[in-house]
């Protein structure tokens, strides 16, 4: 599944990454792989932001805004039957 294509709040910081592969294992979308030992993010765009990622790391190697974000409004809409809330056509500084 694919949500809005570059406005994930996902960051890894690979030279903290200890490599347990911890943010495989949780990642309900396969966002990361081991590469070289360390994760490595797949696909940006997939990721659905939930934070399960962020939360499960022991190196505190990755960031995640969970619940926010274009991709979190477009579901609570599709899901209650409302516009999205996240403000992107209403020129705010959103990352959309």
């Amino acid at each position: 599944m694919k949500y809005l294509k570059n406005v994930t709040t996902l960051k890894l910081d690979r030279d903290k990454c200890i490599g347990c592969g911890m943010c495989m294992t949780v990642c309900p979308h396969a966002v990361f792989v081991l590469r070289e030992k360390k994760a490595d993010i797949t696909d940006r765009d997939a990721c659905m932001e939930c934070g399960a990622c962020a939360g499960n790391c022991p190196a505190d190697a990755i960031a995640v805004e969970a619940g926010v974000g274009c991709a979190t409004a477009f579901i609570v809409g599709a899901i209650t039957g409302t516009e999205p809330t996240c403000d992107c056509a209403k020129g705010s500084k959103s990352r959309c």
